[in-house]
């Protein structure tokens, strides 16, 4: 005998826990660009775009996933889990901000090598301020315990 399957319940798409790791990540991420906004060290126009939310959490894996000594185009595309073509449509617009560059690969001429300038590096390290910052702030918001606990969590679910 085929039984139907039981009724979904109303709110199951705003309680499971997917639902709550996006939330919280959006907020998480919302609060890294209020500092990076605020930041002294960063440049004031990149300031202003992400103080006008114009710095997506796209761009953000630029700074999440590109090495201080730079990575060829397809490297970085790799580690963000994006298609190179979106990663270098991404590099192009931070190249616009004065973020990166792209130079010559000195081990394959045909290649070129995305790396940060000057101005990309005080964003880098603006960035690991405010992700500090951000987490800290969780931390006092919810207890350190229970951060360490999500972190371990979070760590042995992702498989990394």
């Amino acid at each position: 005998m085929i039984t139907a399957p039981p009724e979904p319940q109303p709110s199951w798409r705003s309680t499971h826990l997917g639902h709550w790791l996006r939330l919280a990540l959006e907020r998480f991420d919302a609060r890294v660009m209020e500092c990076m906004a605020q930041h002294p060290s960063v440049p004031l126009g990149l300031s202003n775009l992400a103080a006008r939310g114009q710095v997506s959490a796209a761009h953000i894996h630029i700074t999440r996933h590109l090495p201080p000594e730079g990575a060829r185009l397809t490297e970085l595309a790799q580690a963000a889990g994006m298609t190179k073509q979106a990663m270098a449509t991404l590099v192009t617009q931070c190249e616009a901000w004065g973020m990166v560059r792209r130079e010559n690969d000195p081990v394959d001429a045909r290649a070129k090598r995305v790396v940060f300038t000057d101005t990309g590096m005080a964003w880098l390290g603006a960035y690991q301020e405010a992700v500090a910052q951000a987490e800290s702030e969780m931390r006092a918001a919810v207890g350190d315990e229970v951060v360490t606990v999500i972190a371990l969590g979070l760590e042995a679910y992702s498989g990394r």
